[in-house]
């Protein structure tokens, strides 16, 4: 994917079960805190982990020992909200450094549909470059409508180094925003980085490694004696999870892709990136945004509950603690957030060994290709070209054509919201104009918002569809599973919705507070850290106090 940004007139918008296991690990010796810090952090470390759901942190935060242990000695909120109702990669990442809602930020999904065309938009692309296609996008933070805390970062001091790095683009276009400086992701097997410039060292050097990993069969990771329980097969169709110890086979990317080696990685990628730029090591503070993917890959293929994920956590802990242990020896005077962009669901058919055989897959008959069939058969309307209705799955946005008169897309907008709403795995249909004409859900308390609150959250009047579908609790939105994709994520329910939210800094009073707050929370938070003046009714989400001290971060002496 080439990247393109917008012209910079930016500045004016700028102002997880418990695990079957062995004996837990002792857990590390818990540092006492010193005293607050009387100064600005140099570095903001933000960390996402792709698909890191509340319940797979609740699952093995017993077993981490490096950097998810450090982390919990910090200010711990395991109830975290991606509060709207589209809990996908690219809604839930630009919530993060943002500090407001899909609503706001125009990134309502991964992809949504241009009625007029038929044309899929990718929600980090420019597609107004004729270079810019569906299967190879133009990455840009074109869509995104506010900007992060990098690119407020940038706009109080242009010293500032704004740096992000995924497995993913449009995890580092979200975070990052309008005004990176360098951006690294992976594309066809290895990184690849901003359109026009030369790879450094540190992501050229791990390219390198990487392609001489792939080039030979390489061994499966080592288990975990914590992980040995899960490790059992789980028949789905012809094929079986719960087994895989992640081997190389040899010319497979995706066997590196797809396994704990790509957070490994990244961290170093990150780490040298650190050096290399001289990250919090300069007089303006610097913003370093990092990424994993891998728990979203692995959650993807083989479900959240067996021996993958598993190996995975232990994988994961390692690689985080990788990256804070590189700035702890440059005596880096670091703040660092730990959130993810979205929960995950495992696969229905290891649920149901589990106690919820209720779980299930989504009937074929709520795919789009089958509702253009029934909408057809119900209202007797065809196009020529194109489809009727449009939409990226069986669940959430479709959109009618608008090659059709004015009178005929309000019929098959109508037949289309009275089939959804027969359907037996559906939950909520809404239309387009019903959720213009309600006001923002109010901030807080999440876990009562409705499902009509929900998907507010998630709606943008120009890019939402014509009817929004939200499937009932349970439902699985794959209807035939395969090798690679077997579970997902993107419903209104508490499993997607629900993320820890880890700050910590060097002598920070830590604690753990099991009341909800939102992602939406972070943005204000490491603002107010840094002391960034910004003004009222720029966020969604509010500042929490991070010092479990009689200090308060929130409102910290210049």
């Amino acid at each position: 994917m080439r990247l393109s940004f917008a012209p910079l007139a930016f500045a004016a918008l700028v102002l997880a079960g418990t695990a079957q296991a062995d004996a837990a690990p002792p857990p590390p010796p818990v540092a006492a805190p010193v005293s607050a810090p009387a100064k600005p952090p140099k570095l903001v470390v933000a960390i996402s982990v792709d698909q890191f759901a509340s319940d797979v942190f609740d699952r093995y935060r017993r077993f981490y020992t490096r950097g998810l242990a450090r982390l919990q000695d910090g200010a711990v909120f395991p109830a975290g909200y991606q509060s709207h109702a589209a809990t996908e990669t690219c809604p839930g990442h630009s919530t993060l450094l943002t500090g407001a809602r899909p609503a706001r930020t125009g990134i309502i999904a991964n992809n949504w549909f241009d009625s007029t065309t038929g044309r899929r938009v990718y929600c980090a692309e420019d597609e107004r470059d004729p270079a810019s296609t569906a299967k190879d996008p133009v990455v840009s933070p074109w869509h995104l409508r506010v900007p992060t805390l990098g690119d407020r970062m940038k706009a109080a001091n242009p010293a500032s180094r704004n740096v992000a790095v995924s497995g993913k683009d449009r995890a580092v276009i979200m975070m990052g925003g309008h005004t990176l400086d360098a951006a690294f992701w992976w594309k066809d097997g290895a990184f690849v980085g901003l359109s026009g410039k030369t790879l450094p060292a540190s992501v050229a050097g791990m390219n390198r490694d990487i392609a001489a990993k792939v080039a030979a069969d390489g061994p499966g990771l080592a288990l975990p004696a914590w992980c040995a329980g899960r490790d059992r097969a789980v028949p789905v169709g012809d094929f079986t999870l719960g087994t895989n110890h992640f081997p190389i086979q040899a010319g497979k990317a995706d066997t590196f892709r797809v396994s704990p080696r790509l957070d490994a990685a990244t961290a170093t990628i990150a780490t040298r990136l650190v050096d290399e730029m001289k990250l919090g090591q300069r007089a303006a503070p610097d913003i370093l945004s990092v990424s994993f993917s891998a728990t979203d890959y692995v959650g993807h293929a083989y479900g959240n509950g067996g021996v993958e994920m598993c190996i995975q956590m232990e994988e994961l802990d390692r690689s985080i603690g990788v990256l804070l242990d590189h700035l702890d020896a440059l005596k880096i005077d670091y703040v660092v957030v730990l959130s993810a962009d979205h929960g995950g669901f495992d696969a229905p058919e290891r649920l149901d060994q589990q106690a919820y055989p209720a779980a299930t897959r989504v009937t074929r008959s709520m795919t789009p290709g089958e509702l253009n069939k029934a909408v057809t058969a119900k209202t007797g309307i065809a196009v020529t070209s194109g489809a009727l209705v449009y939409g990226d799955g069986p669940f959430g946005d479709f959109y009618v054509s608008k090659k059709l008169a004015p009178a005929q897309r309000t019929t098959v907008a109508a037949a289309l919201t009275d089939i959804l709403k027969a359907d037996p795995q559906v939950a909520a249909v809404f239309t387009a104009q019903e959720l213009a004409a309600l006001p923002m859900p109010p901030a807080g308390m999440p876990q009562d918002w409705t499902l009509r609150d929900r998907a507010r959250a998630s709606f943008d009047p120009e890019r939402s569809g014509d009817v929004v579908a939200l499937l009932k609790r349970g439902i699985v939105p794959i209807d035939d599973p395969r090798p690679g994709y077997t579970a997902t994520h993107g419903s209104p329910w508490d499993y997607d919705r629900r993320v820890p939210m880890l700050f910590w800094r060097r002598g920070l009073a830590g604690f753990e507070q099991p009341a909800p707050v939102e992602t939406v929370d972070i943005a204000p938070t490491l603002s107010a850290v840094l002391g960034l003046a910004v003004p009222a009714g720029q966020f969604d989400g509010r500042c929490l106090d991070i010092d479990g001290s009689a200090a308060d971060s929130c409102h910290a002496a210049p």
